[in-house]
């Protein structure tokens, strides 16, 4: 492969299932310290390892390895492969800064998604797993009693709980809650659920304080 010439992308990886290009797959990653910062695509990752910035973790040695030293790991039978027009790439699971070491952020954005997936989908109200169309954002101490838009006082509630519960607090609305509403632990939403099933990435998420 040609190593004075960044990689160009032309297909997905083979082995990778449902129609979603690889490139755009979740890659960890981690600071100096070896310690979780945050996720990035492959693609970008793959950039990153090209320019230095980066180098990339062999998952069964724990190896950090170059972008040259990583583009000979090309054993189909442990890797994911990227084909490009000058050779196949390995994708990395997880690739380590190398002067980067910010301690993580733990403080989980406010946001409509973020709070479907602390809530793992279900009405906190009747416990029913509603879709994304079908659900609202309960402020538990109504915002007409000055509730705050918080981790602490904003549930997944479906439309039928949340219309019943009205301007009333659950007690009001002889409703109970599931369990108590507060911020998230921020591991819970790096990646998607297959992602957290990663072995190479549990190594890494076990660390985090």
């Amino acid at each position: 492969m040609d190593r004075l010439l960044p990689p160009t992308f032309s297909s997905t990886a083979p082995g990778l299932t449902t129609g979603r290009c690889v490139l755009d797959e979740h890659t960890l990653v981690l600071n100096r310290s070896w310690i979780v910062i945050n996720v990035t695509t492959v693609r970008r990752s793959i950039v990153m390892l090209y320019h230095g910035i980066a180098r990339a973790i062999e998952p069964e040695t724990f190896e950090a390895l170059d972008f040259p030293s990583w583009i000979e790991r090309t054993r189909a039978e442990q890797h994911l492969q990227i084909r490009t027009p000058r050779g196949m790439i390995p994708v990395p699971d997880v690739i380590v800064l190398g002067s980067y070491d910010r301690p993580p952020s733990t403080r989980v954005p406010f946001t409509r998604r973020n709070l479907f997936r602390r809530d793992d989908g279900v009405c906190q109200y009747c416990g029913r797993q509603v879709r994304t169309q079908e659900y609202s954002i309960d402020h538990v101490l109504p915002r007409s009693r000055a509730g705050a838009t918080s981790w602490e006082n904003c549930v997944l509630a479906c439309l039928r709980c949340n219309a019943h519960k009205g301007d009333r607090t659950p007690e009001e609305a002889n409703l109970r809650l599931l369990r108590t509403p507060r911020p998230p632990d921020w591991r819970l939403l790096v990646g998607t659920a297959r992602d957290l099933e990663r072995r190479s990435w549990r190594t890494f998420l076990s660390r985090v304080p």
